[in-house]
């Protein structure tokens, strides 16, 4: 019986044999494609390319790429761990051509894989195939039938479906076209419904889609109009762990050997006991209980729900492992939102099991030993992982006590059931369990409102859905797509002379020329200009005339329409036309500030490694000519020693005037592997790199333009250090002459602190009263801290005794209150305005009152900048008769307000202080109305 990793590497193989190119699995961020929200198939790495906007070196491919579906239009997290194949993280095996071969050889190869004894064997008389049946305008796939008839498949065995089932499309528009699916009959055993005769068609679980083979034939455009690409492509998708639980003649993929080591380790950590027996019985109960709302679902799992709980957790941990492994953090939005969801639910099913304690990190260690030999970047990132994961399993753990607090809060003021919307908040931001709440509930005789539940979490759904609306890119601009390569000379020169103007594009069509004032791009034969790329800005400069002297048109950008042509966007300065030779000249000194910039970010990355640890990996970054801005991996903010540390480390290596040593052409392996270079975020790489190496200290991939040596740089200054997001923290530097300017700046503002606080830097003395020496007097920073630290007391002290006053004078102004007591019903009312004074002082002033008079109802009302502050004060012997919430009320709606408290103390606020006497003196016939 063939293993998960072998069976991922037999068909990686199959497909090498047949002129493939092995592509590794991309990052599950989709690089450089703000339309995903995770990488979720095998052709995402190779959109570009299919869209036209990418040319790669070979046109067959093959590859095993991670997967997340969990997020977006692809939310139902809630389902895994309770049917046999649903999960959040998964490998998609696929075969790509480009342009290259399509339907006929598609298929053959399809067959031959997994039906010859050589390969995988599977019995073809267990085996269906679908094919599209035409709809919509566009006609029956015939050729796919004719073809899988050409395989041998019997005729009854091919079915035909709608474009539902058997039409793929990447967005609203682009490339699309009909899909061949291959199925397989996992038997009568399979069925969740208890089927024992059912056909094929049937959706009870016994009939699993195993391989889905897309010919993308057509472009669709805006219009809904379906054009014929002139070079169709493949794309198809297999999911290894189906694929697995076929070969390895299991029901369940929570059976095969990508999970099994998993759920034991899971179940040692939370002291659950699983038995193979076990875990047959929660593979028949899913089957039973699939089709019901998840709750409901593990709740009818009965004596196999702790198996359910171990495959939650063994699912997540996968998911965890490889989405903190790529570069996403746990986070309350966006990618990190969806991290966050998966982690809690783990631990949740972990509670569920009976431990509380952290657990979920040490499971991403067992994912790193099953999975390290096809991935070997969990080898290094596994340790980062584990803390990123316990960091939060000690967040949830005090955001659970805070729900739980809350819970109790909702059920003692919830009238007879707990509703829907507040179930939802408690199990959505507090990782509230729902079938705890429903406990909780039923233990204080309340209901809980489950349709509601249901409703809010629907209603989340269709928001996530929203948010992402999935692959919507287009096809390239046709004026881009049939140029050659631009060739780049900018790693040698700043100029080029006689450079052919290819192409020109004017409001994103071809043009034959640019007028004078005319803003366009132009794409040239050859070029001295670096295009925006690896967070490098593009080159700026200009056009010359083939008489080397008038400027014929301003370059103010460089950039990529498509992957290696190189779109000038220009400003016109004279007339410009197609096939007219030009000489590039680059900006040198923007050109020198930004490789300054650049060059100083790969030792900032180096220097963070150094001080705060391995486990910092960039997380985007910005070179630009006047400052770069770098984001890293990391849990707390950054102390200030340890920014000196890196900055005087950094800085070391500049005045080592270290050669920064380029290494073209190299083999990716060897740059992982040997040279040990450090891989960009968000880049895609090729089969050969560029290598930035500089001596022993820094190592990275990298195609932006450095320095030719450290030197060069001049200075690196950090200025901050913050928060981008949970996990995620970015420092922006300067280097060369922006940290002379920025010095000046310092000394500009040491001569203006020295004016101020002169007296404390000429005159500061030892403790011993003797005269300080040079050495120990303050610096500029420490002296101006001491005198604004002398400001600041001054200020409070003369804001407590203006308080002070201001409470004297209220306290005064209650001695002759008499004439403003008046007895409604029994009851006497007081209201007296008390202008400038906070709430807690009206508080104050109310307790003083209420004291004072007894038994009554004291009312206040404070205007101040234009606000208003109401506070009603009842004795206690009073409340039960009027309510202070119940005054305030009324009182607060006569100064646009509202407000509410307890029954002896409400607060309110109010915008029209012009309102508040009118207001005051409502108040009685607001307590008249109460006593009635």
């Amino acid at each position: 019986m063939l293993t998960g990793s072998e069976i991922r590497r037999k068909f990686l193989d199959f497909f090498i044999q047949k002129g493939h190119r092995e592509v590794h699995s991309s990052s599950l961020v989709p690089a450089n494609d703000p339309t995903l929200l995770f990488t979720n198939a095998g052709m995402n790495q190779f959109k570009d390319v299919f869209l036209g906007l990418e040319k790669r070196d070979y046109a067959r491919a093959t590859s095993s790429q991670k997967c997340v579906r969990a997020g977006g239009k692809h939310n139902d997290l809630e389902n895994v761990g309770f049917t046999n194949r649903h999960h959040t993280f998964f490998e998609m095996l696929g075969n790509f051509s480009f342009g290259d071969y399509f339907k006929d050889k598609a298929i053959a190869y399809a067959w031959e894989l997994i039906t010859s004894l050589e390969w995988f064997g599977i019995d073809k008389s267990k085996l269906y195939v679908t094919i599209f049946k035409g709809e919509n305008g566009v006609p029956r796939d015939a050729e796919a039938y004719d073809l899988w008839v050409g395989q041998n498949v019997p005729k009854d065995r091919i079915f035909e479906f709608g474009a539902k089932d058997n039409f793929w499309q990447m967005g609203d528009t682009g490339p699309c076209g009909p899909c061949s699916e291959i199925h397989y009959d996992m038997g009568v055993v399979a069925s969740d419904q208890g089927h024992t005769d059912c056909a094929f068609g049937c959706d009870c679980g016994r009939y699993v889609e195993l391989w889905n083979l897309v010919f993308m034939q057509f472009d669709r455009d805006g219009s809904g109009k379906l054009t014929p690409l002139p070079k169709p492509s493949i794309d198809t998708g297999m999911g290894l762990e189906r694929l697995a639980a076929v070969l390895q003649g299991v029901i369940s993929n929570y059976e095969t050997d990508l999970f099994t080591p998993l759920i034991k380790r899971a179940a040692e950590l939370t002291g659950a006991g699983q038995s193979p027996a076990t875990t047959r019985a929660a593979t028949k109960s899913s089957r039973v209980v699939t089709g019901l709302r998840p709750v409901q679902a593990e709740q009818s799992l009965a004596g196999s729900k702790s198996a359910a709980s171990l495959r939650v957790i063994a699912d997540h941990s996968r998911a965890a492992t490889f989405l903190i492994s790529d570069g996403v953090t746990p986070a309350n939005e966006g990618r990190g939102y969806v991290l966050r969801k998966i982690i809690r639910r783990a631990i949740t099913h972990g509670r569920l099991l009976g431990q509380e304690k952290p657990f979920l990190h040490e499971m991403i260690f067992a994912v790193r030993d099953l999975m390290q030999d096809a991935y070997p970047e969990l080898k290094e990132s596994a340790d980062r992982v584990s803390k990123a994961v316990l960091a939060e399993e000690t967040r949830f753990a005090n955001t659970l006590n805070v729900g739980l607090e809350k819970l109790e809060e909702i059920l003692k003021s919830s009238g007879g059931a707990l509703s829907g919307d507040d179930a939802f908040r408690l199990y959505d931001t507090f990782g509230m369990p729902f079938d705890f709440m429903q406990d909780a509930a039923r233990d204080q005789g309340l209901g809980l409102d489950q349709a509601g539940f249901d409703r809010a979490m629907e209603e989340q759904k269709s928001r996530a859905r929203a948010s992402w609306k999935g692959a919507a890119k287009q096809t390239a601009n046709p004026a881009y797509q049939q140029l050659p390569k631009s060739e780049f000379e900018g790693y040698r020169q700043t100029r080029s002379n006689n450079c052919e103007i290819l192409a020109i594009i004017k409001g994103g069509q071809g043009a034959q020329e640019l007028k004078p004032g005319d803003s366009g791009e132009i794409i040239l034969d050859h070029t001295p200009f670096y295009a925006e790329s690896g967070g490098q800005v593009g080159d700026r400069g200009w056009f010359y005339s083939d008489d080397h002297n008038s400027i014929v048109a301003e370059v103010t950008g460089t950039y990529y329409p498509i992957q290696g042509v190189r779109a000038h966007q220009v400003v016109a300065k004279q007339a410009i036309r197609v096939s007219q030779k030009v000489d590039a000249v680059v900006d040198t000194a923007i050109r020198e500030s930004t490789m300054r910039n650049h060059t100083a970010t790969h030792l900032l990355q180096a220097g963070l490694r150094e001080v705060l640890g391995k486990h910092v990996k960039q997380a985007g970054s910005l070179v630009a000519p006047n400052h770069l801005r770098f984001d890293f991996s990391h849990f707390s903010g950054v102390a200030d020693e340890e920014l000196k540390d890196i900055e005087d480390i950094i800085n070391k290596e500049v005045l080592r005037n270290q050669r920064v040593e380029v290494i073209e052409n190299v083999p990716i392996d060897v740059a992982i592997n040997e040279y040990h270079a450090m891989a960009l975020f968000g880049e895609k790489y090729g089969d050969r790199v560029r290598v930035i190496k500089i001596g022993d200290f820094s190592t990275e991939l990298c195609g932006g333009t450095h320095t030719g040596a450290t030197g060069e740089i001049g200075l690196i200054k950090i200025l901050k250090e913050g928060s981008v997001s949970s996990g995620v923290r970015r420092i922006e530097a300067v280097t060369g002459e922006g940290s002379l300017l920025h010095f000046r700046k310092d000394h500009e503002l040491e001569t203006v602190v020295a004016g101020l606080v002169g007296a404390t830097l000429s005159h500061k003395t030892r403790k011993d009263g003797a005269p300080a020496s040079e050495e120990t007097l303050a610096s500029p920073a420490e002296a101006l801290k001491l005198e604004l630290e002398k400001k600041d007391a001054e200020i409070k002290r003369l804001a407590r005794e203006l308080d002070q006053a201001r409470m004297k004078s209220a306290s005064s102004s209650t001695a002759n209150i008499g004439e403003k007591i008046k007895e409604v019903r029994g009851v006497k009312v007081l209201t007296h305005r008390v202008d400038n004074l906070d709430r807690a002082q009206m508080r104050m002033l109310v307790d003083q009152l209420r004291d004072k008079l007894g038994s009554a109802v004291v009312v206040l009302g404070s205007a101040s900048d234009g606000n208003v502050s109401l506070i009603v004060g009842v004795t206690k012997d009073l409340t039960g008769r009027i309510q202070a919430g119940k005054v305030i009320g009324p009182v607060a709606q006569k100064v646009g307000g509202k407000g509410g408290g307890r029954p002896d103390l409400a607060e309110a606020g109010g915008k029209d202080a012009a309102a508040l006497d009118a207001a005051l003196s409502e108040a009685y016939s607001v307590v008249e109305s109460l006593l009635t």
